[in-house]
């Protein structure tokens, strides 16, 4: 089941059940798509506007990149779901025999770096959403600017949520090299785009105020 064509009253409903999916992950994939979508909105809202002729073409580029990025994420949705079922599989090999045992650590090996895979793609569109954000707030029309601080708001949180679902999957990881490799990833993008979406926040937060 493709979980990104389920309403929005039963994709709730299934995060809130003991279903295996959608998860921590796909709920971070939705809300980092909304909060590009919002972007989206605020660059559809500028469009075709005379006060905003000038910037008209940066806006487009800004919609199509905002287009295919949250087509991205939705589809991370799904792609967090797929990435969970070789991982519950792989606990549960049998493991009584020396051979046993030596396959399913191969197997869970895979199957963990592979559920990493999903929430660093995930970290990553949602660096371009807080990026898009970013122009957004300051190109785009100025009766829309709280939505472009909340898209930054939605994109930072979605970051930080799929961070954690990176830390819990290397924790179990028995290659620490590896692991360590695939933090230092995560960390780079939370130290580069978490300041940058509290940077768009403040700044939309004070013209609000003015």
């Amino acid at each position: 089941m493709d979980l990104t064509q389920l309403s929005c009253e039963d994709f709730l409903s299934r995060l809130a059940s003991k279903a295996p999916a959608p998860g921590g992950g796909g709920a971070a994939a939705l809300v980092g798509a909304a909060g590009v979508a919002l972007g989206n909105m605020v660059g559809e809202l500028t469009t075709g506007k005379k006060k905003y002729a000038a910037v008209e073409e940066e806006i487009l580029a800004l919609n199509a990149r905002a287009e295919a990025l949250r087509k991205r994420l939705e589809a991370l949705v799904q792609a967090d779901a797929d990435a969970f079922t070789p991982l519950a599989a792989a606990y549960g090999l049998p493991r009584e025999t020396p051979e046993q045992q030596a396959r399913k650590a191969a197997v869970l090996a895979e199957a963990l770096d592979g559920a990493c895979a999903v929430p660093l793609d995930l970290m990553d569109a949602c660096c371009e959403g807080i990026r898009l954000a970013a122009d957004y707030a300051e190109k785009g029309s100025v009766l829309a600017v709280s939505d472009a601080g909340c898209a930054a708001l939605f994109c930072k949180a979605a970051l930080q949520a799929s961070a954690l679902n990176v830390a819990i999957n290397t924790k179990l990881m028995t290659d620490r090299a590896h692991a360590a490799a695939l933090d230092e990833k995560a960390a780079r993008m939370l130290a580069e785009y978490l300041p940058l979406a509290d940077e768009v926040y403040q700044s939309v937060a004070s013209r609000l105020r003015a």
